[in-house]
């Protein structure tokens, strides 16, 4: 079944206002469009979980910091479609830069300390312009619950504290990251790699792999490190961002596995910036 597709907040609110009269729960899954089988994994936990459910499909300009970046990010708006078809969602909302940020707009989320790091370093704003649109997005749609993948564990944290600091009373849901058949984190990004490209990217989760299991034998990082960036500059990866190990909740940096933590990692293939996480639990 197509779903609906709807481009006016006026519309969607319209539309969620009838459901919340008849009682029944609202989950959105927010994207930027280029759907792979990590954005449906999302959707078929909405289903699970929800009465209706809204996909949103935006390309948010606030949380790029390279015109380049956003210039080249992948639309295929039918495609995307195509792809819910077959879960039967209820409304796929797909606004313009004007519905989301109208002339005068002048007001930005930000949420401290757990954007200070990782893509946050390196991304000047990036947060800023998630949590902002997020929270839109929120509001827009009337969510009761919405849902977010691990793959991005940083945002998923943000996006948490975000909706918990301003009583949004939206519950944020995280789902497991969904990998090709290498270990290759999907993303929408991975469209951009060559074939040649795409086929040394599943380097990445492989030395994270053994990282993980070198944590849990009790090694630190520092001893890790070296060999580590050196398979994956043998792989063809260029710059990295960061490979670090930090807590679960505060994102804290660590050096050994003494508290529940992810491994996260960010780095160039053929200029392409793909990042990861894997979980690591404590070593009791």
């Amino acid at each position: 079944m197509t779903a609906p597709i709807v481009r006016t907040r006026a519309e969607l609110r319209e539309m969620a206002q009838l459901w919340r009269r008849a009682g029944e729960t609202i989950g959105v899954v927010p994207t930027m469009g280029a759907l792979h089988d990590g954005h449906l994994s999302l959707v078929a936990r909405a289903k699970e979980m929800s009465d209706r459910v809204i996909v949103t499909i935006f390309v948010n300009p606030k949380q790029f910091n390279n015109p380049e970046d956003l210039e080249n990010y992948p639309r295929t708006e039918h495609e995307d479609a195509r792809k819910l078809e077959r879960f039967a969602v209820d409304a796929i909302y797909v606004p313009d830069g004007a519905q989301m940020y109208p002339d005068g707009f002048a007001t930005t989320v930000r949420v401290e300390g757990l954007t200070d790091v990782l893509c946050g370093a390196h991304r000047a704003g990036h947060f800023d312009g998630v949590a902002t649109v997020v929270t839109k997005l929120f509001t827009q749609s009337s969510a009761d619950l919405a849902f977010f993948g691990e793959k991005d564990f940083q945002q998923l944290q943000v996006v948490r504290r975000m909706a918990r600091d301003l009583d949004l009373g939206v519950d944020v849901v995280g789902c497991p990251t969904i990998r090709e058949i290498d270990g290759l984190a999907m993303s929408s990004r991975n469209l951009l790699l060559s074939d040649q490209a795409r086929s040394r990217a599943s380097a990445l989760f492989d030395v994270m792999e053994d990282m993980g299991e070198a944590l849990q034998s009790g090694q630190a990082m520092d001893a890790l490190l070296p060999a580590a960036q050196a398979r994956l500059a043998a792989a063809g990866f260029g710059d990295i961002d960061y490979l670090e190990l930090r807590t679960n909740d505060t994102l804290r940096l660590i050096h050994r596995a003494e508290a529940p933590a992810r491994l996260f990692a960010a780095a160039w293939m053929a200029g392409v910036r793909l990042i990861d996480n894997i979980d690591v639990p404590a070593v009791t």
